[in-house]
């Protein structure tokens, strides 16, 4: 059998050579002093690719999303997102084990957000209520298979916040992607959110490190919520100057991603197990309508060298990224229409 194609997640994405070189000739220091000088450079650059006024370097996305959540929604007081959204589905319950937040959720649409529908949900302070203090979304959406929030939605929603007095923040973990997509600039994301998360472990291909991003006296006080949650770290430069070596040789490379995902979308298309259209590097399957579940396609898939991810019991889902090339595509989509249609 040829070597496994394993399309779980972008997060399997591993250093190139270049980027271990760049790590191994990092200049250090010690950051909980804040005197890594290579980690400095990585929060500067990246506070001005989205227009704000600092960033924090955290050691995952989860963590550069709980810390924005808790600059932004005091102890007891609500957050409101979509049911599918990472900081509610995949974090473990953060929010509310190290926030205290309370988290009321809009009904899992993906992308396709409908800003009234958001404005509908939000509470003013009142006698008893749980007020509303934060809106978040994330871009693009995971479970929504990678959709892009289209730019007009967005400058909505933050009318919305506006209106509301209450805050915005960004789960980006794969704003590249939407970036790349539809050609918005980082700059123009930026200007929407309070705060935001993003993620250079992905389709940016560094093995560690996500950032959160804000005003500078916001991000003073992230310093002290990382350190609280055990975020301090020291010489980890090395890790920054992956995340600079991957900002600099690996954006424009996601369109490459997105055709490779493009190319396995029509591979198993043909079956009806597309469950929405592909705009990145997601394509998520629906298969309530096939003889498999998720959990047997995976099955099946893995004897024919091809990993997917199981996200429910009826969806699947297929990620490229940095290490799948055009020929590991042809290998999956031999595979998984040879699966698809047994």
């Amino acid at each position: 059998m040829a070597d496994l194609v394993d399309l779980r997640s972008d997060t399997l994405t591993r250093p190139t050579a270049g980027m271990r070189e760049a790590m191994a000739t990092a200049e250090v220091g010690d950051d909980v002093y804040g005197e890594d000088p290579t980690i400095n450079a990585l929060e500067a650059e990246v506070a001005a690719l989205f227009g704000h006024e600092a960033a924090l370097f955290a050691p995952s996305g989860s963590m550069a999303n709980q810390i924005a959540l808790q600059l932004l929604v005091p102890p007891g007081d609500e957050l409101l997102c979509d049911a599918d959204a990472h900081v509610v589905t995949y974090e473990i319950g953060a929010a509310a084990a190290y926030g205290g937040i309370s988290s009321r959720t809009w009904p899992a649409v993906g992308a396709d957000i409908d800003p009234e529908t958001v404005a509908g949900m939000v509470r003013a302070d009142g006698y008893f209520a749980v007020p509303t203090r934060a809106i978040a979304v994330e871009q693009t959406h995971n479970r929504g298979g990678g959709g892009v929030i289209p730019l007009a939605t967005l400058r909505e929603l933050r009318g919305v916040a506006d209106a509301a007095g209450v805050a915005l923040h960004c789960d980006g973990a794969r704003i590249w992607h939407a970036h790349v997509a539809d050609g918005v600039p980082l700059i123009e994301y930026g200007r929407l959110f309070d705060t935001m998360s993003v993620c250079l472990s992905k389709g940016l291909g560094a093995p560690v490190g996500s950032l959160v991003v804000g005003s500078a006296e916001k991000i003073e006080r992230a310093r002290m919520i990382r350190k609280r949650m055990g975020g301090g770290m020291r010489q980890a430069g090395i890790l920054a100057a992956a995340g600079r070596y991957a900002l600099a040789h690996h954006v424009d490379r996601l369109s490459e991603d997105h055709a490779r995902a493009a190319r396995l979308a029509e591979a198993v298309a043909p079956f009806g197990v597309l469950a929405t259209a592909v705009r990145t590097n997601l394509v998520l399957l629906d298969l309530t309508k096939h003889a498999l579940d998720a959990r047997a396609l995976a099955a099946a898939a893995r004897e024919q060298g091809v990993l997917i991810s199981v996200l429910g019991p009826r969806t699947a889902r297929l990620v490229t990224y940095l290490g799948i090339d055009d020929d590991a595509v042809t290998q999956a989509s031999t595979a998984l229409t040879r699966v698809l249609s047994a």
